[in-house]
């Protein structure tokens, strides 16, 4: 996998604000991928950063990471929705031209700092 695209799709992660949460096809859009390969990384490199505030379409997260998510979300204020699956994205989602300017913020900062251009 693209080492570069690993940290793109991680970095915009981490910037999706505490009681929010953002679906895997609106971090790819920012990151430069698809949904599936946001997917992919997330399952293989996400135990580092918030994975549960990335969703699926639906705002609901894996299945089998939706107990840990939920008790996260709870900290968080994020609220589930009448079916227990997942948050409502119009309520809870991240603005994502507020989250693609906090990213082109940050690699704006890394290329003054003299880090590696992407």
């Amino acid at each position: 996998m693209d080492e570069v695209v690993v940290e793109r799709v991680l970095r915009v992660v981490e910037l999706i604000p505490r009681g929010e949460i953002a679906a895997y096809g609106e971090i790819g859009q920012i990151a430069g991928c698809g949904p599936r390969q946001v997917g992919a990384i997330m399952s293989r490199y996400g135990g580092g950063v918030p994975w549960w505030r990335v969703t699926n379409s639906y705002g609901d997260p894996p299945t089998h990471l939706l107990d840990e998510a939920v008790a996260r979300w709870h900290a968080e204020g994020i609220a589930l929705k009448p079916n227990g699956r997942g948050a409502r994205i119009a309520v809870f989602g991240t603005d994502q031209a507020a989250l693609a300017a906090r990213y082109e913020a940050g690699l704006a900062g890394d290329k003054a700092c003299g880090q590696l251009d992407r």
